[in-house]
């Protein structure tokens, strides 16, 4: 493995453990947030950054796979695969508690804290994406672009939910919480069925 591919690998295990570290505390802050006050959008926000633990964990051992590439061959199919599934669970998640949500009408109450750790993610997110995302090109792995992908959906769930969240807050529209955290789906259930048939890339597969 060249000198300029071992730094890059290097620079995405460095990426991994910020996104590892971040979404950690965002799972929680937002999950807490979530069950506080009864926002669906934000339980499901939640549990989508535990997932992005998981597909940084997995991109983890891609990237640590590099060197041999035998290891690296198989490390990306299973990768890219371990990651489809994830956003394949956290579809159903959706589906199933905002699903609820709107058939007993359960009105979440204010957040604050859930706004504000929103806004912060919308701005962080695409920036982490962005940088994951060169590492994942440079390298000429699909599972580490899927796990790029993964953040950047991050950063646009955040959107999403943070409209859901605002409206109920400051127009008492309950319904727009659980019906944005439905709007996550599709978005989600496509990167999930690619990930799940992804196979690696050429590039990736021959000798470096």
């Amino acid at each position: 493995m060249s000198m300029d591919r071992s730094r890059l690998v290097r620079r995405g295990i460095t990426l991994n453990y910020i996104t590892i570290a971040y979404n950690s505390v965002e799972a929680i802050v937002s999950v807490t947030a979530g069950i506080v006050s009864g926002s669906v959008a934000l339980v499901s926000f939640g549990v989508d950054s535990a997932i992005e633990v998981t597909s940084a964990g997995a991109a983890q051992f891609r990237l640590r796979s590099d060197k041999d590439q035998a290891k690296r061959q198989s490390a990306e199919l299973w990768t890219h695969r371990i990651i489809g599934m994830s956003f394949l669970v956290l579809a159903a998640y959706v589906v199933a508690d905002a699903g609820h949500s709107l058939w007993v009408r359960e009105a979440p109450e204010r957040s604050i804290v859930g706004i504000v750790l929103l806004v912060f993610s919308i701005v962080v997110m695409p920036v982490l994406a962005r940088a994951k995302r060169k590492v994942a090109v440079l390298l000429g792995s699909r599972a580490l672009e899927a796990d790029a992908t993964q953040t950047s959906l991050c950063a646009f769930l955040s959107v999403i939910a943070l409209a859901g969240v605002a409206l109920n807050a400051f127009f008492g529209w309950w319904w727009a919480d659980p019906v944005a955290a439905i709007a996550m789906v599709p978005i989600i259930a496509k990167e999930g069925f690619e990930g799940v048939r992804g196979e690696p890339s050429c590039e990736d597969c021959s000798p470096q």
